[in-house]
């Protein structure tokens, strides 16, 4: 564990954000306890939220997903627990589920991932716990510094990459109104 811990500044909005926490709550006590960390930060910043809930943690990129593709949030928080048992399928979680997140992010998502990943319950509790490190509120900090980032880089973007700079332009030598290809 680090010596010395840093934490950006709470994220500030001059409009205010609206955010879906998607969470798989196997462990039900372990998922109460992201969630209300996740909540308190996003009320802190003026946001609103829904929550939706979803049968594992396989399941939460697909419905970020789909509610990206179907409804208008600005963000997202990723919330749930997978505690290492006898088998490989922790393996296939864990990273199929940090790879969905992770992917959708690359595409332009602004998600915070508080999935846990541990080998004990007593560590997921740690990790989960009000009091202390509480992931939940983690992943919603971050979701809503990606947020931030994303308004301060959006906006018009016109000129830029391949799009021409002004209507006209030209096709192999000839105007747009005379095409010479």
């Amino acid at each position: 564990m680090a010596e010395h811990e840093y934490s950006l500044p709470r994220a500030e909005f001059d409009k205010p954000v609206k955010l879906l926490i998607v969470v798989a709550p196997f462990y039900r006590d372990i998922a109460d306890n992201l969630i209300a960390g996740a909540v308190a930060e996003i009320e802190a910043t003026g946001g609103t939220y829904e929550i939706a809930e979803v049968p594992g943690a396989l399941e939460i990129p697909t419905a970020i997903g789909i509610a990206e593709r179907m409804s208008n949030f600005d963000g997202y928080v990723a919330l749930g627990c997978v505690i290492r048992g006898e088998t490989t399928h922790y393996e296939t979680v864990c990273n199929d589920s940090s790879r969905g997140i992770t992917l959708l992010g690359l595409q332009g998502l602004c998600i915070g991932n508080g999935i846990l990943t541990v080998e004990t319950r007593a560590q997921a509790e740690v990790r989960a716990d009000p009091g202390r490190m509480n992931k939940g509120a983690g992943a919603a900090a971050a979701a809503l510094h990606l947020i931030a980032l994303a308004r301060k880089w959006g906006g018009p973007r016109e000129g830029v990459g391949f799009q021409p700079a002004t209507e006209d332009y030209r096709l192999a030598g000839g105007t747009k109104d005379k095409p010479s290809a």
